[in-house]
C-alpha cells in the first residue's frame, strides 16, 4: 500500500499551505489537498504522542465530535491500548446517541444505463456485456410490492447517470409511484435517493417529491485521482460533483449522506477528506451529514478489485468505523450488504447505524429474479441472508431492528433533527418508534421463530422506558397493532 510523500511538496510556489475554508463553496477550498497533506504527517508524526492522544480521547468523551485534524491523529495511533479506548469510547457514544436501534433499508435499482466511464462500477459506458436494463412503472410496481411483502418500509433508489433513460423526469415519477403503492399492510414510507450529482432546480423537484435523504458518494476526494477513476463523463468533473451537496442544501433538501469507497485511494486521504466535508457542511448550512456510508470496492461483474493497491484489510476498516464514530457523533453510519455478516457484526457495535437486508443490487432482482445466465447487479453480496433471518440475527445480538421512518414524515429533519441528537433527547422518539414498527413486522411478515424472539425483545425493552407516560403509549400502541391498527409514531 503505497504511502504519501512529504506534504511539503505540495505547497504553493511561495512556500505557504494555502487556506483551508470550510465556509467556501468552491471543492478545491473546504476539501484542501494541502491541509490533508499536513493532517496526515501531523499524524503520523504524533502516532505514539500517547499524552497528545489521551486529550483528544477526552475531549471525544464530551460527545461533541472532534476536527479531521484531531481524527487523523487516532485513526493513526500505533499504542494498542489507545486505540482499545477508541473502540470502546465509540461504543459507547453509539449507544449514549442511537441506543440499540438498527434502522432496515433495501435499495431498489430502477436503471443500469449510464454514460459515464468509472472504472470501478460495472455500469460504465464501455461495459458492452452486462445487460442493460430500466423498470418501467409495472415493473416498478411489482418490485415494490416484493419488499413491501419482505417488510421493508425504507428503500434507497438507486440509477446509473443517463440523460435518457434515467432523466429526473423519470426518477421523480418513479418516487410518485412507489409512494402509491399500497398491498395489504405494506407501504414504503421512506424513499432515499443515490442519483447522479444535478442542478439546484433538479434538487428542489425531488425535495417536493418527498424524498428523504440524498445520497452521493464521493468515492474519493484525492482529486487527480478522482479524475483518473472517471475518465469521461459528467462525473469526471471533480468540482461539481464535489459541490453536489451545496447544491442539494440550496434546494432544499436539509438531510444528506455522504460516503467514499474505501479501496480506490488510501484510506487514510479519504478518512481525511470525509470528514473536511461533514465540517463544511456543518459551517455553512448549521447540518452536518444526516448519514456516513463506508463501502468498500469488491468484486463486480467486469471489475477486479485487486486492480487497486489501497485495498483495506477487516482490521483497519474496524479502526475507520470507530474514529468516524468518535468524529461524528452525530451522523447514521451505514453499511451494506457488501460486507460479511460477520464484519457486519463487528462494526454494528463499533457505530454503525443502518444496514440493509435482503438486497439486491440488479435492476428487477427482487420480484422475478434475472434469467439464468444475465448478470446487471453493481456488485456482489456476501450477505445473502433474507430479511428475516437479518432480523433475528440482531435481536439475538440485543439490536432492536428498526423500521421507522417518523422523523421524516412528522418534519423533523436537518437542523431539527440534529438538534434532537445532539441534546441526547432522540431516545423519546426514536425508541419507541423502533419498538412500534417492529412490532409492526413480527405481525405482518415474521416467521414463527423471529415472532417468538420478537416478542421476548419488546416485553423487555417496553419494561425499560423510564417514563411512564411514554410507556403508556407504546403499550398502548402496541395494542392497537396486535388488533390491526398501523403507523403509530410519536
Amino acid at each position: 500500500m503505497r504511502e504519501f510523500g512529504d506534504p511539503l511538496l505540495h505547497r504553493s510556489g511561495d512556500g505557504s499551505l494555502p487556506k483551508y475554508e470550510p465556509k467556501s463553496t468552491k471543492a478545491e477550498e473546504f476539501i484542501c489537498h494541502d491541509e490533508i497533506m499536513d493532517t496526515l504527517a501531523y499524524a503520523r508524526e504524533n502516532r505514539t504522542n500517547a499524552s497528545l492522544i489521551d486529550a483528544i480521547i477526552e475531549k471525544a468523551k464530551l460527545g461533541k465530535g472532534l476536527d479531521h485534524r484531531e481524527a487523523a491523529v487516532l485513526l493513526d495511533c500505533s499504542i494498542e491500548d489507545k486505540n482499545r479506548e477508541v473502540y470502546r469510547l465509540a461504543e459507547q457514544l453509539k449507544k449514549d446517541i442511537y441506543g440499540n436501534r438498527v434502522v432496515l433499508f433495501a435499495p431498489l435499482y430502477l436503471s443500469n444505463y449510464c454514460i459515464n466511464g468509472c472504472v470501478y462500477c460495472p455500469y460504465h459506458t464501455t461495459n458492452k456485456h452486462i445487460p442493460r436494463k430500466r423498470l418501467t412503472q409495472e415493473e416498478i410496481r411489482r418490485e415494490v410490492i416484493a419488499l413491501q411483502d419482505m417488510g421493508h418500509k425504507r428503500l434507497a433508489l438507486e440509477t446509473g447517470e443517463h440523460p435518457v433513460h434515467s432523466p429526473i423526469e423519470y426518477v421523480l415519477e418513479s418516487i410518485e409511484t412507489i409512494y402509491g403503492i399500497r398491498h395489504k399492510n405494506g407501504a414504503i414510507r421512506r424513499v432515499n435517493v443515490n442519483i447522479a450529482a444535478t442542478t439546484v432546480d433538479n434538487y428542489r423537484k425531488l425535495k417536493e417529491a418527498g424524498i428523504g435523504t440524498y445520497i452521493l458518494f464521493q468515492e474519493t476526494y484525492h482529486k487527480k485521482s478522482y479524475e483518473r477513476l472517471h475518465p469521461f463523463g459528467p462525473k469526471h468533473d471533480y468540482a461539481y460533483h464535489t459541490e453536489a451537496m451545496d447544491r442539494a442544501m440550496q434546494g432544499g433538501i436539509d438531510d444528506v449522506g455522504l460516503g467514499v469507497l474505501f479501496g480506490l485511494e488510501h484510506y487514510r486521504y479519504d478518512f481525511v477528506g470525509l470528514l473536511m466535508h461533514a465540517e463544511h457542511l456543518e459551517a455553512v448550512y448549521g447540518v452536518g451529514p444526516h448519514t456516513i456510508s463506508v463501502p468498500r470496492i469488491c468484486k463486480a461483474d467486469d471489475i477486479d478489485p485487486n486492480v487497486f493497491d489501497n485495498g483495506i484489510d477487516d482490521d483497519t476498516f474496524a479502526k475507520i468505523v470507530a474514529c468516524i464514530r468518535v468524529a461524528v457523533p452525530y451522523t447514521g453510519m451505514i453499511i451494506s450488504t457488501r460486507e460479511s455478516p460477520k464484519t457486519r457484526g463487528r462494526v454494528l457495535r463499533l457505530g454503525i447505524s443502518q444496514i440493509s437486508g435482503a438486497s439486491r443490487t440488479s435492476v428487477g432482482g427482487y420480484a422475478d429474479g434475472e434469467p439464468e445466465g444475465e448478470d446487471s447487479s453493481q456488485f456482489e453480496v456476501s450477505d445473502r441472508r433474507t430479511l428475516d433471518e437479518v432480523v433475528c440475527w440482531l435481536m439475538e445480538l440485543g439490536y432492536v431492528p428498526s423500521f421507522c421512518t417518523a422523523c421524516y414524515r412528522e418534519g423533523r429533519t436537518g437542523e431539527t433533527f440534529m438538534g434532537i441528537v445532539k441534546s441526547g433527547n432522540i431516545h423519546k422518539r426514536c425508541h419507541p418508534n423502533a419498538l412500534m414498527t417492529l412490532k409492526e413486522y413480527l405481525m405482518d411478515y415474521a416467521s414463527p421463530e423471529t415472532k417468538l424472539t420478537g416478542e421476548h425483545l419488546l416485553h423487555r425493552e417496553v419494561e425499560e422506558i423510564k417514563d411512564q407516560r411514554l410507556r403508556d403509549i407504546v403499550r398502548r400502541n402496541l395494542a392497537e397493532i396486535e388488533s390491526g391498527g398501523r403507523d403509530f409514531r410519536v
